[in-house]
Order: structure tokens, then C-alpha cells, then sequence
């Protein structure tokens, strides 16, 4: 199995070792792995692209490649640059440090990897790390990631449902906040919403006197609905939400069609 691997954090986050090494149990003998990530953080930039300015592809391993843009770009020079001889067969992308769960998926650049590599028709799978009191002092935070992660991926690839077409699904894991011996399993979670998180802007004068904008988030600790993703990661379990890229609100379409048209 040929294996592309990015994340959002840059290419010399400590999760992205998690990723390669869970890439390169899934890949086995004789697969290859292959890595292309932002060569500097790129945390919240969701699917961006770089549309008006190119980006600078350096190899810096055997099969291991930094790019100055977003993890979208990354999928896009490893799919048609560095692996243009044959698409991979899969794409994992992360594993992110700190959750990309309910409202935080539509910022995430991790999740915005995933989803370029399904447009591109590619098989993706978003993996993040969900820091809390539990883990987050812990000799390796990424434990959990790091110990289930293979498991995981292999169960998703056996029995998931992946589909054809233009916006095709891919899948949103987040391990959750606790010590490997201590994640309790899988639940399959809708996306959740936290009432009280939300981004905002926080003003600060520079030295100058200019004024600067810094973004600011909500705590991360409040649980969603029962049954989606933050509430099961609260919980102890491994989240996995399967997303596609089409943001139609299907659910309304027949009634304002009688509304409007």
C-alpha cells in the first residue's frame, strides 16, 4: 500500500511521527509511505489553497517533503508532484495536536487535508489528538493516537463505507483525552456543537503603537450533544465521523423550493 501522510501542525510536529509510524504499520512490507506537510504551522487555515502565489516544495529525507503552504497544498503536490507516477491509496492526515471536533472541524487544516485528498479521489482519514488534564501531562500526549491509531485505521479500511464520486466520504477521528490503558472503543459520532466555544479577536498594541488582532478560542472542555463527537471523547472513546465536502442543507431543500420557487 502506497500511503501520502500531511498534517497542519508542520513537518517537524511530534504528531506527525505518530502518523508515519501508524502509515508505516498499515503500509507493511514492501508499502511505501510518503510525507508532505507544511514546513511551518498551518493550524486553522482549514482548505485553503494557495491559488495566488506558488509554494516551495523541498525535499528534506528520502520520501519526506516540506511544503511552504497549507496542508491542502501539501495533498496537492504529493498527489500530482511527488507521487504524480501513481496516486496513493491512501491519505492520513495529522495526528493533530489538540482535537478537531464539533465547530473546530470547519477551521481545521488537518480535516482540510483529508478533504482535498477525497476530492482528489483518494481514500482520507483525519486523525487528532484531544488534549486534557488526563494526557496532557503525560510523557507522551499522543499516546492514545499512537497506540490505537494502526487498530483504527485498519478497521476503517476493512469496514467502512467508501464511496465514489465528487464529494466522497472521508473520516474524522479524534482520540480522546485519557491514557492509552484507558480508552474504553470506537463510537461512530455525528459533529457536535459547544455552546460556549467559539473564536473571537483580543486587541494588543505593539511596541509602535499599531494595533494588532490576536484570535482567541472557547474552552474545548464542554461536552456536545449526547453521542457526538466531543461527548464521546469526554467519555473516553475514540470518535470517528464520516464527512464529505458538500455543504448543501439537504434537510431544507424541498421546503424552500416550495417557499421560493
Amino acid at each position: 500500500m502506497r500511503i501520502l501522510v500531511t498534517n497542519d501542525d508542520g513537518i517537524n510536529a511530534p504528531g506527525l511521527i505518530v502518523a508515519e509510524a501508524i502509515a508505516a504499520e498499515i503500509a507493511g512490507e514492501g508499502g511505501e509511505v510518503w510525507t508532505v506537510a507544511p514546513a511551518f504551522e498551518q493550524s486553522g487555515v482549514g482548505h485553503c489553497i494557495s491559488y495566488s502565489h506558488p509554494t516551495l516544495l523541498a525535499e528534506i529525507a528520502p520520501r519526506r517533503f516540506a511544503a511552504e503552504g497549507s496542508p491542502a497544498d501539501c495533498i496537492l503536490a504529493g498527489i500530482h508532484e511527488v507521487l504524480k507516477d501513481r496516486k496513493p491509496d491512501l491519505v492520513l492526515s495529522g495526528v493533530n495536536r489538540g482535537n478537531n471536533a464539533a465547530e473546530n472541524v470547519l477551521y481545521s487544516g488537518t480535516v482540510g487535508g483529508a478533504m482535498e485528498a477525497a476530492l482528489q479521489g483518494v481514500r482520507a482519514i483525519a486523525l487528532s489528538q484531544f488534549y486534557g488534564p488526563k494526557n496532557v501531562s503525560l510523557e507522551d500526549p499522543f499516546e492514545a493516537a499512537a497506540r490505537t491509531g494502526a487498530d483504527l485505521v485498519r478497521r476503517l479500511l476493512d469496514n467502512a463505507i467508501w464511496d465514489e464520486g465528487g464529494y466522497r466520504l472521508f473520516y474524522n477521528v479524534n482520540f480522546p483525552p485519557v491514557p492509552a490503558l484507558d480508552v474504553k472503543g470506537l463510537r461512530v459520532a455525528a459533529m457536535g456543537w459547544r455552546e460556549e466555544t467559539s473564536f473571537a479577536v483580543e486587541p494588543h498594541l505593539s511596541p509602535t503603537g499599531r494595533r494588532f488582532m490576536w484570535v482567541t478560542g472557547g474552552p474545548q472542555h464542554l461536552p456536545t450533544a449526547p453521542g457526538t463527537d466531543v461527548a464521546v471523547n469526554l467519555d473516553g472513546f475514540v470518535s470517528v465521523t464520516p464527512l464529505r465536502a458538500d455543504l448543501t442543507a439537504h434537510d431544507v431543500l424541498t421546503e424552500l423550493k416550495d417557499r421560493l420557487e
